[in-house]
């Protein structure tokens, strides 16, 4: 039984790949009943990773938890007629079709809004109307470098490099739940529905210039001025994990008292009186030497005897995890982070709960993720050839 804030809401969800799941995921794990329309060949993630069954890859698993699905060939007749049913009981309608693929099969915004006028339509998009790059095709690789992404990493370490991961299509996704939900607060607040839009490209610079804009944000747009160079801190080669006698350590000093307080564990207790380090605009403005006196501070003692002793002294600080030591960590075993579900055919699953916390409506991990077109008799009577496989 659906428990989380968005229990009722239907959500009808033709996106694939991954910025779209990871939405409706995120929905679907608050309550909300999100059905997955997939073509007669799957949403293509089906066939990434390993697998117990065809059609169930791990990389599939991870993404569509809390869903049903069914089969429908959209580019047909018949198929569109039953994928018009599935709204009529629904409240939002997710997509990431590009615009003229979506008007020729009826399914824009304008073309719905008469019939669905309660219907909140949600797009996952990669470039915002008006633009040069509108309808153009866009992947994770290509956001992150016209998003600066891969620029602040040559800034950074004197080549160009993607994130180590899907960054653009999970923090869109996140966006675009986040975006849905307040739709649905306008809805119930006014009546009216609207059209949601999360480009990733605008999504992605928006992003990436919260703090690297930077001085930037003092510059008229009309004004060529001087060149952006972004939050220093982040390009000093010395941010970065620092060494210990025998690893590596994540510390991050904010305040003046803490920076106090690490220059006393680290024995250079002059540095509290050194201008360069006084308040923290001077330290952003020395951010180079200041990391490297505290690396070679702490040279002297383990990982573990750093941790203790930075924890003692209300300084942050953290171990540096592999994935192996992700699944390790002391906080989230306790915290049972790590979920264990039983799926009728794909044995037990092991996935991350549900990260937002709601005091009344707890979000929960109710359904695991479905075969192909698992759901097509319950959902879409008549369609059952084209069902579960």
């Amino acid at each position: 039984m659906s428990t989380g804030p968005l229990a009722g809401i239907v959500v009808i969800d033709i996106s694939n790949f991954v910025f779209g799941p990871v939405a409706t995921q995120m929905l679907g794990d608050m309550g909300a009943e999100v059905i997955k329309v997939e073509p007669p060949e799957g949403d293509p993630t089906r066939g990434i990773g390993a697998s117990r069954n065809k059609g169930m890859g791990s990389f599939f698993l991870n993404l569509n938890r809390n869903k049903r699905s069914v089969v429908l060939d959209l580019k047909s007749k018949a198929g569109a007629q039953e994928l018009r049913r599935l709204l009529i009981s629904a409240d939002v309608f997710v997509h990431n079709m590009r615009s003229t693929a979506l008007a020729r099969l009826g399914l824009s915004y304008e073309q719905l809004q008469g019939a669905f006028p309660r219907l909140v339509h949600a797009a996952a998009q990669g470039f915002g109307a008006g633009g040069a790059y509108f309808d153009r095709p866009a992947y994770d690789d290509i956001i992150q470098g016209l998003s600066g992404i891969t620029g602040i990493n040559a800034a950074s370490s004197g080549q160009p490099a993607y994130a180590p991961m899907l960054l653009s299509d999970k923090l869109c996704g996140v966006y675009l739940a986040q975006g849905i939900t307040a739709a649905l607060l306008h809805r119930e607040r006014t009546g009216r529905a609207q059209k949601v839009e999360v480009p990733m490209l605008e999504t992605m610079a928006s992003f990436n210039l919260l703090e690297h804009l930077a001085d930037g944000v003092l510059q008229p747009t009309g004004d060529a001025g001087p060149p952006w160079e972004g939050y220093a801190r982040m390009f000093s080669p010395h941010h970065r994990p620092l060494a210990t006698r025998d690893g590596h350590i994540s510390i991050i000093a904010n305040t003046d008292g803490q920076w106090r307080r690490l220059f006393e564990l680290i024995g250079r207790a002059e540095l509290c009186a050194d201008p360069r380090f006084t308040s923290i605009g001077e330290r952003m403005r020395h951010i180079g030497v200041l990391y490297e006196a505290v690396e070679q501070g702490l040279a002297g003692k383990t990982t573990a005897e750093w941790l203790a002793a930075l924890q003692a002294a209300d300084v942050p600080a953290g171990p540096i995890h592999s994935l192996e030591g992700l699944r390790q960590d002391p906080h989230l075993r306790q915290r049972g982070f790590f979920r264990e579900f039983s799926h009728a055919t794909e044995g037990t699953l092991v996935m991350p709960d549900a990260p937002v916390m709601f005091s009344d409506s707890p979000a929960s991990i109710r359904r695991g993720p479905p075969r192909l077109g698992e759901h097509n008799a319950e959902l879409l009577p008549g369609t059952e050839a084209q069902g579960a496989r």
